[in-house]
């Protein structure tokens, strides 16, 4: 070879070793440590290990779950909601209708949730999860993982009743109502509950490790694009609105426990359409549109501007408004139970039901009670022909029968139908 190449291929340079130069900083190992955590080399650890040299076997051990104060509970939810500010209620312009659905829902659960369809980028999951701010509290066992009631046995697990019949003393204390969100990539297991994979390998039992479900007993079940949902799942949340139960058979075991829960579901209509066994499920249909009104949009950019430079400052500017609500709901739903609805108003409600042909008793029961909730929310005692003419439409518009060839939207079939029938 010719040129300075042809040298290498005869000629070995040897250079100087230099060590390189570390671009991370070395943590430096304190002098002394606790005296319940050993420090070894690794050496030493692979040594005493039965295994490889450099490597250790760990053993799994069965961590038991420390019982929580409610002054620690208040502390852990009050930290949370400093890590995490969610959008005050009472902030939330426009979208009256969504809004009166999830509170008339917050007041009497027994309606059977709502489900809210509109446009992309309307509020429709920012307006369900600054519900929770609004959520009262409720009675439960404490240490129980499905929030039994303890003054209700139809609430109660199997293991709180059978400490009930047997004359214990069941210890209670008093948390807000809990939200849980069902993502839509969930398992069955996750949902439902399975086997506690720790206890069988640690203790070699079979115990029940319960799911979503079991945590939104006596609580909301937010279903975010629910028109989504994998088919198991719906087939799931069918089964537990039906019986308010939920059952698991797998892996050898065998338990019910109480499932009952406020279902909302949110979802854009141009994405699919909802199961039909599912939507009739859902107790309230509301529909949200994008805001037109220029003055209205300019104020929503504004006040979301102002949420995400200071949460904290925005959500103090809105407390005595949320303050005055939550103590609006609460007073409703102690005086729920002193409503009357008049039998007349009753007949007639189940006469445009029958006139509209809708399906099961369903529209019925969930008008009435609606109607009723909302009386309590405007602090009366009876119910008059407007409060039915504002929930109606709501309680009635999913449960028509689809006719493609109609134009008109079915919630104006239900008012059209109301006024003829209460003219």
């Amino acid at each position: 070879m010719v040129g300075p190449l042809a040298a290498s291929s005869s000629t070995t340079l040897l250079l100087p070793y230099r060590a390189p130069t570390l671009l991370y900083p070395v943590p430096s190992f304190p002098s002394s440590l606790p005296a319940q955590i050993p420090w070894r080399r690794i050496s030493e650890i692979g040594a005493s290990s039965g295994s490889r040299r450099g490597f250790r076997r760990l053993q799994v051990s069965n961590v038991a779950v420390p019982e929580v104060s409610s002054t620690t509970e208040v502390r852990r939810i009050a930290a949370k909601e400093v890590q995490r500010p969610v959008y005050p209620f009472a902030a939330i312009v426009g979208q009256e209708e969504m809004k009166l659905c999830l509170l008339l829902n917050v007041i009497d659960p027994k309606i059977g949730g709502v489900m809210i369809m509109g446009d992309r980028g309307t509020g429709k999951s920012t307006t369900v999860r600054s519900l929770v701010d609004l959520l009262p509290e409720i009675k439960v066992v404490i240490g129980d993982p499905f929030n039994s009631d303890p003054d209700d046995p139809e609430s109660m697990g199997m293991e709180v009743r059978e400490r009930v019949i047997q004359g214990e003393e069941i210890p209670a204390t008093t948390i807000k109502i809990t939200m849980v969100d069902l993502p839509l990539g969930a398992t069955e297991d996750r949902v439902c509950g399975t086997i506690d994979i720790e206890k069988a390998l640690t203790e070699g039992v079979k115990a029940f490790e319960p799911g979503l479900l079991a945590k939104a007993n006596r609580g909301i079940l937010y279903v975010d694009e629910v028109n989504l949902l994998d088919d198991h799942l719906v087939d799931v949340l069918l089964d537990s609105a039906a019986s308010g139960w939920n059952t698991v058979e797998r892996e050898g075991i065998s338990i019910s426990h109480p499932a009952r829960f406020i279902l909302i579901g949110s979802g854009n209509p141009e994405e699919g359409e909802l199961r039909p066994q599912l939507l009739d499920r859902f107790g309230m249909h509301a529909q949200v549109g994008t805001v037109r009104d220029a003055e209205l949009r300019v104020k929503i950019v504004e006040e979301r501007a102002r949420f995400d430079m200071d949460p904290k400052g925005f959500r103090e500017s809105y407390r005595t408004e949320q303050e005055k609500l939550q103590q609006q709901i609460t007073s409703a739903r102690s005086n729920l139970s002193s409503v009357q609805i008049d039998h007349d108003l009753r007949v007639k409600i189940s006469k445009v039901c029958a006139e509209l042909n809708v399906d099961g008793l369903r529209g019925d029961i969930v008008t009435n009670r609606a109607a009723k909730a909302l009386a309590a929310l405007k602090g009366r005692d009876r119910v008059t022909p407007d409060d039915v003419a504002t929930v109606i439409p709501n309680c009635l518009r999913h449960r028509l029968r689809k006719d493609p060839l109609e134009s008109i939207d079915s919630g104006l079939l239900v008012i059209e139908k109301f006024y003829e029938v209460f003219n």
